[in-house]
C-alpha cells in the first residue's frame, strides 16, 4: 500500500509523531504501510451490485414499502460535495424516500439554490421527496439535526452527514431488513472516499451489536437507522454533546430497542479532506472528551459504574470497572511435571495485587521425582492445594473435577505455563469486568515469550472451527481498527486463562468431557452465550504463554484421530453459528488468515 507524500500527509504525520511518541508512531506506521492481503480497492470494484443487480432491487418495490426519511443538516456545504449527496439519495433503488435537509448555512446561498433545483427536478418528475428548511441561526450540529427530524414524515430515519454518499442499494437493504425483523434501529458497514469521491479505502466491517466494543469505540457511525418513534422517545439529538452527538445518540437508542440490526454491507461512504474527522482526527479534538462524557453517561443510565479514560488513538476508550469486592478467585492449574513452568507460573501468582485466592493444582499422571518433590514443598502454602486426577490426560475432565472442589466464587482456569508478570492487576482487572451481572467470562490478551501475540479473543469459523485472532502481530502493534487492544465482546476466550463465575460454569454444565484437548473452551463459551452472557476479551490484563509447551504436538496417528473427532463434534454441536458465522466477526473477512484481512472471494 503507497500513501503519496504531500505537505498535508508530512505535517499530519508529524502531529502523530508527537502526540504517538516515537515506538508507537512506528507501530502505527507500519501497520498503514502493510500490503493488504486482498487490496480493497479491487475488492470493492468486484462486490459493488453490477446494473443489472440494482435493476432487481428497483423491481423489488412496492407500494406498501414503509417511508424512510434521510436526514441531512448542512451548513456552507461545498457545491460538489452537495451534489454528489444529493445525487446518492436520489439514485436509491428504494423508491419511498424523502430528504430531509435543515439549512444553517449564513453566508452564502449555495445550498438553497442547489436544493431549490433539486427540488424542481423532483417536482418535474412528479415527487416532492426533498424537504428544505433554512434555519433562522446555525444552532450547531445537534439541534441543526434535530430541527431535520421534525421536518420527518418517515417512520423511520437515517442520518447522512452532508458531504457523504449513500450506496444505491443502501434504503432497499435496511427496509428489507426492517421488514424482516422488525428491527428499531439498524447500522451497515462503511467505507472512507476521497474527496473525489471515486477512490475507496479504510473499510469498516463491523459486528454485530457489542456493546463493549460501542463502550470502547463510536464502531457504529454509519449508515444510522433508527424508528422516528424511538428518536423522539430518546429525545433526539443532544447538544451538550456536539462533536460526539451521535454516539450519545446511539448509545441511548440502543438502550431502548428491542431489537437492534447490523447489515454487514458497505452501504455507506465517509468523506475525507483535510477538515473531516474521517482524515484529520485532530480537526475536533473536542470530540473526543464528548464522546468520553457520553460513555460515562451510558453507564450511570445502566445502573454501572466505571471510570473512562482516552486512549492515544484518537476516539477510542477504556472503560476500567471498579473492583467494588473481592471475591475469592479459586485458580485451577492442571500439571503433568514441568516443575519449572508451574514454579514460574506460582511466582507470578504470589505477585499478583489480587490476593483472594485458592490455588488447586490438579495433577494429573506426573512421572519424575522432582515435581512430586515441589508438591511436598508447595503444602507449606494454606492456600494452595494439591489434588490428583488419576486417569489419562483429559483437559474438559480435569478442570471438571477440579471445579467441584473450588471453594471460590470465581474459577479461574490457568495453564501451568501461563506467567502474568506484566502488571500486578492484571486479575483485579478480571474480576472487576467479570463482577458485571450481564458478563459470564473474561479472558485475557496472552503474547507469546518473543512479545508477539498469542490470543486476542477467539472468533468462530476461523481455520475451519475457531481460532485466535491477531496471532503474531507484534505486541505493540493495534490491529484492524485498534481491536487487539480494545475491550470487547466475543463468541469465546481461551482458557489458557479465563476467569469464569462458577454459577455460570455450573448453568452452562461445565466443559464437555467429549473433547479431551482441543475446542473444549470455545464449547463452553458458546453454551455460555445461549445462557444470555457475555464473553469478555480484555486485553488491559495481560500474561506471557508458552502455548501447548506441555502437552506437545499432535503428531500422533491417535492424537491426530482425536483432533478429527473433536473437529466433528464440534461442527455437529455448532453446525447453525459456523454457517451463519460469528456474530461478532463479519462475513466479509477471512476464515483463512486472523487479522481481519478480506475474504478472498
Amino acid at each position: 500500500m503507497s500513501i503519496p507524500v504531500t505537505p498535508y500527509k508530512i505535517k499530519k504525520a508529524w502531529k502523530y509523531l508527537r502526540h504517538f511518541g516515537p515506538k508507537a508512531f512506528m507501530a502505527h506506521l507500519a501497520e498503514r504501510l502493510e500490503k493488504e492481503a486482498v487490496p480493497y480497492a479491487q475488492w470493492f470494484e468486484a462486490h459493488r451490485p453490477d446494473d443489472k443487480t440494482l435493476l432487481g432491487y428497483r423491481a423489488e418495490n412496492r407500494p406498501d414499502d414503509l417511508l424512510i426519511s434521510v436526514i441531512v443538516p448542512t451548513y456552507e456545504t461545498p457545491e460538489k460535495y452537495l451534489r454528489e449527496m444529493i445525487e446518492s439519495v436520489r439514485g436509491q433503488t428504494y423508491e419511498n424516500w424523502e430528504l430531509c435537509i435543515a439549512d444553517a448555512s449564513d453566508r452564502t446561498d449555495t445550498v438553497r439554490k442547489v436544493i431549490w433545483e433539486y427540488e424542481r427536478r423532483e417536482t418535474e418528475r412528479g415527487t416532492e421527496r426533498i424537504c428544505y428548511r433554512k434555519l433562522e441561526k446555525n444552532a450547531g450540529i445537534a439541534e441543526n439535526t434535530n430541527a431535520g427530524i421534525a421536518m420527518a414524515n418517515g417512520e423511520y430515519i437515517g442520518l447522512l452527514d452532508h458531504d457523504d454518499l449513500l450506496a444505491p442499494h443502501a434504503l432497499r437493504l435496511i427496509a428489507d431488513r426492517i421488514r424482516e425483523t422488525g428491527a428499531e434501529m439498524l447500522y451497515t458497514d462503511e467505507d472512507k472516499v476521497d474527496s473525489e469521491g471515486k477512490k475507496h479505502f479504510q473499510p469498516n466491517f463491523k459486528p454485530d451489536y457489542n456493546e463493549d466494543l460501542l463502550r470502547s469505540n463510536n464502531y457504529i457511525t454509519h449508515f444510522l437507522t433508527v424508528k422516528r418513534e424511538l428518536a423522539l422517545r430518546v429525545g433526539g439529538i443532544r447538544s451538550d454533546y456536539n462533536g460526539a452527538q451521535d454516539y450519545d445518540f446511539i448509545f441511548r437508542c440502543a438502550e431502548e430497542a428491542e431489537k437492534i440490526e447490523h447489515i454487514p454491507e458497505i452501504l455507506y461512504h465517509w468523506r475525507t479532506h483535510a477538515a473531516s474527522t474521517a482524515d484529520n482526527p485532530e480537526s475536533k479534538l473536542y470530540a473526543y472528551e464528548a464522546g468520553k462524557r457520553a460513555i460515562e453517561g451510558h453507564l450511570a443510565r445502566c445502573g454501572e459504574s466505571g471510570e473512562v479514560s482516552l486512549l492515544p488513538e484518537y476516539g477510542f476508550y477504556r472503560v476500567k470497572y471498579p473492583l467494588t469486592r473481592e471475591p475469592l478467585v479459586s485458580i485451577l492449574i492442571p500439571n503433568k511435571d514441568q516443575v519449572k513452568a508451574l514454579s514460574a507460573c506460582l511466582d507470578a501468582l504470589r505477585k499478583t495485587s489480587y490476593q483472594n485466592t485458592e490455588i488447586l493444582i490438579i495433577e494429573n499422571n506426573s512421572t519424575e521425582e522432582e515435581t512430586f518433590s515441589f508438591y511436598e514443598t508447595l503444602k507449606k502454602d494454606p492456600k494452595i492445594r494439591i489434588l490428583t486426577w488419576k486417569e489419562g490426560f483429559n483437559y474438559s475432565a480435569i478442570n471438571n473435577f477440579g471445579a467441584k472442589e473450588a471453594e471460590g466464587e470465581f474459577l479461574l482456569f490457568l495453564n501451568n505455563d501461563v506467567r502474568c508478570v506484566i502488571d500486578s492487576g492484571w486479575l483485579g482487572e478480571m474480576v472487576s469486568a467479570a463482577l458485571r451481572k450481564d458478563v459470564g467470562a473474561v479472558g485475557a490478551k496472552l503474547y507469546y515469550p518473543n512479545n508477539r501475540i498469542q490470543h486476542a479473543g477467539i472468533v468462530i469459523g476461523i481455520g475451519g472451527v475457531a481460532g485466535a485472532m491477531f496471532v503474531d502481530l507484534p505486541r505493540a502493534r493495534k490491529g484492524y481498527l485498534n481491536k487487539a487492544s480494545l475491550m470487547q465482546d466475543m463468541s469465546a476466550v481461551t482458557a489458557a486463562c479465563m476467569l469464569m463465575k462458577k454459577s455460570v460454569f455450573e448453568e452452562a454444565g461445565g466443559f464437555e468431557e467429549k473433547l479431551a484437548v482441543a475446542f473444549n473452551d470455545v464449547d463452553l463459551c458458546l453454551r455460555v452465550r445461549e445462557k444470555g452472557y457475555l464473553i469478555v476479551y480484555d486485553p488491559f490484563a495481560e500474561a506471557y504463554h508458552d502455548e501447548s509447551r506441555t502437552r506437545g504436538a499432535e503428531d500422533s496417528e491417535e492424537k491426530q484421530r482425536r483432533f478429527y473427532t473433536e473437529i466433528d463434534y464440534m461442527r455437529g454441536r455448532w453446525n447453525r453459528i459456523l454457517k451463519e458465522g460469528d456474530p461478532y466477526y463479519n462475513k466479509n473477512l477471512s476464515l483463512k488468515r486472523w487479522d481481519y484481512s478480506l475474504r478472498e472471494n
